[in-house]
């Protein structure tokens, strides 16, 4: 019989709605709780939720929660015997749980030896091979010199995909079309995965065209005994980071998850693994799967497999980690009906996804489905940060039940104050062949036109003309004069500008005019932060917020952002002018300078990379001319808007001869 290790207080390495998880699950098996922070989350919710907390540094430029010293003394402080490290940061890193095995701490995941045998893609990739488990067709070897792995990428044959052993999240992944493509490509992939993970090396693989991104949830004991748990299809990705999860897949039936749940299950009983786990597969048209990688971890997706299994797979950690067995057997495991989760991000979806940060100044839950979170209204978003706020998990009788509650539950989720993907994520479950169950990894990309088109609606147009209006004083004028007369109202929404008349007619009715759109408007009652609305005949909530000359506001399903154009001046992040400037367009730091004064540069060249939020995003030239000035430095910390570089743009010729 193996040796138990019972534990008493939980320290969680970890932030956000992760921590918070991990927190409910712990109180309710009766552990204590430590939560760590950085100064950045000195008022976030994991940080109240736990029975104590420890502050283990700045965010910046110590990396706290990747700083172990910090962490262990933060277990040794509070009394901790356990550690839980989420997902993602420390989840990962064999140092890490060697580290708390050596201080005598229970490591609730892995041992040190499975994760450093699985937790590196080139290694996994050998073992599995050596294993008999199908692997795609690639390149892990030694030699990381660019010039190596460029002939190696040839002989594997174009499209390539590029992959940071260390890595996961999609950073450090770069799919490569062609040849003149690779050393560029190379280049930013070792970048990132330095900046995330500590570890330049990659490794090589032949891209699969549209394949289906399934993964096989495992859970093994100390014991010897490992069962399966069922897939999950994480195939609708943008930068090759998950955006919609369910389980089961629509394309894996029962036969097939028979197969690919044995293979998975073969594979982690071969490394005498312990506590959970993530095989993940690809899934060819033909029904062929190949393995990419293990993730020694629980999974951001796991609450879907919980939903349609019934199980509480932290409390199932927290008892493996314990000495305890399996709960159950192979054969006892059971499926119900289907879930879907979604990923709200905090990014500019029509900015190439760039990630946001500030304060959420409003924040409303939707009923009926589960949502992972740490936010309420006034919670700060920091840049430091990986851009995932927020999950919602909709868990029904079936795929079409599923998909409608989550749909709806999107329609009534309110959060204002910064941008989100929320509308894309809308758009994305209606678009027929999600909708049809038909999505596969390419599905961002082939209708990526479809899913970036904000449909326009002047009834928002005109709920925030009136709400412009209305904060200013003038509608509550009572004369007939301020009724006869049209009030023109200048504003910007979602970064269009725009003009509307608001006429008052009576005490609480109004008429907007917009473009050639009329639009009655009657305030039924007002509140700080909502305003019921009759609108064209139709009732309605509409959730507002005001913050200086913005003002957010929710109609419809959606939210929307609209500038007082009245009162603004200057630029707003993300406009990169005719005038050479070049712009931050988020918080975020240098990671490297490409240019210096004097460059001759072309419209579109590289100029700056800032990375937020663990992905990097490179500011390009927005005219052709000669660099005049440079404002930044490889690791400076840049706010949005600041003016990173300048360029004197080229005269054209017909200029000069004017």
């Amino acid at each position: 019989m193996k040796p138990v290790t019972p534990f008493h207080k939980v320290l969680i390495a970890n932030r956000g709605e992760i921590a918070l998880r991990v927190i409910r699950s712990a109180h309710a098996l009766g552990y204590r709780t430590v939560a760590v922070y950085s100064t950045a989350d000195a008022h976030a919710a994991h940080v109240l939720a736990a029975h104590e907390a420890v502050c283990i540094g700045e965010p910046l430029p110590a990396q706290s929660y990747l700083n172990i010293p910090a962490i262990l003394d933060a277990a040794r402080l509070t009394g901790a015997d356990a550690v839980h490290p989420g997902y993602g940061f420390l989840a990962e890193n064999e140092d890490f749980a060697q580290a708390c095995r050596d201080a005598g701490l229970v490591f609730i995941g892995p041992s040190p030896e499975a994760i450093r045998a699985m937790g590196d893609k080139a290694g996994a990739k050998r073992l599995m091979m050596a294993a008999g488990v199908p692997c795609i067709p690639g390149y892990q070897g030694e030699d990381q010199s660019a010039e190596h792995l460029a002939i190696q990428a040839a002989q594997i044959g174009y499209p390539v995909m590029i992959k940071a052993t260390a890595g996961g999240g999609g950073r450090g992944m770069r799919l490569v079309h062609q040849a003149n493509e690779f050393a560029e490509l190379l280049r930013s992939a070792q970048s990132e995965a330095l900046n995330a993970f500590g570890d330049a090396t990659v490794i090589l693989e032949r891209a699969i065209e549209q394949p289906r991104h399934i993964e096989i949830q495992i859970f093994a004991d100390r014991h010897g005994h490992a069962i399966h748990l069922g897939e999950r299809d994480c195939s609708v990705q943008r930068r090759h980071q998950k955006v919609i999860e369910e389980a089961p897949s629509p394309a894996v039936d029962a036969a097939l998850r028979v197969r690919m749940g044995a293979t998975a299950v073969a594979a982690v009983k071969a490394i005498a693994y312990e506590g959970a786990g993530t095989l993940e597969f690809l899934l060819d048209r033909e029904g062929h799967f190949y393995f990419m990688e293990m993730n020694t971890r629980l999974q951001v997706e796991h609450p879907v497999t919980e939903a349609i299994t019934g199980l509480d797979l932290v409390a199932w950690q927290l008892r493996v980690a314990a000495g305890e067995p399996l709960p159950m057997q192979q054969e006892d495991v059971r499926w119900q009906g289907h879930a879907i989760e979604v990923r709200l991000c905090a990014e500019d979806v029509p900015a190439g996804f760039m990630p946001q940060s500030g304060t959420l100044l409003q924040w409303q839950l939707p009923e009926g489905v589960r949502v992972e979170h740490a936010l309420a209204d006034g919670a700060s978003i920091p840049p430091y940060y990986d851009s995932m706020v927020a999950k919602v998990i909709a868990h029904g009788r079936d795929r079409a039940n599923a998909l409608r509650q989550m749909q709806s539950a999107l329609h009534d989720l309110v959060a204002l104050g910064v941008k989100t993907n929320q509308s894309f994520l809308q758009r994305s479950l209606a678009q027929p062949v999600f909708a049809q169950g038909g999505a596969t990894t390419a599905f961002i990309a082939q209708h990526e036109a479809e899913l970036l088109h904000e449909v326009s609606d002047s009834r928002a147009l005109a709920v925030a003309a009136w709400l412009l209006h209305h904060s200013g004083g003038a509608a509550l004028s009572a004369s007939r004069l301020a009724h006869s007369l049209p009030v023109a109202v200048h504003l910007s929404l979602d970064g269009t500008r725009h003009r509307a008349t608001v006429t008052q007619t009576s005490a609480q009715q109004f008429s907007v005019q917009v473009a050639d759109a009329s639009h009655a408007v009657t305030m039924v009652s007002h509140g700080t932060n909502g305003v019921r609305l009759i609108v064209d005949r139709v009732l309605q909530s509409v959730p507002f917020v005001r913050d200086g000359q913005s003002l957010w506001l929710h109609w419809a399903g959606r939210p929307y952002q609209v500038q007082d154009l009245t009162r603004e001046v200057g630029v707003r992040p993300g406009e990169q002018g005719g005038d050479g400037k070049v712009r931050a367009t988020m918080n975020g730091r240098v990671v490297a300078v490409s240019v210096a004064v004097g460059d001759r540069v072309q419209a579109q060249q590289a100029l700056v990379t800032l990375e937020a939020m663990k992905m990097e995003h490179v500011h390009a030239a927005p005219v052709a001319g000669t660099v005049t000035a440079v404002h930044v430095a490889s690791g400076d910390q840049v706010p949005a808007s600041r003016v990173v570089v300048e360029i004197q743009a080229d005269v054209p010729p017909a200029a000069k001869e004017a």
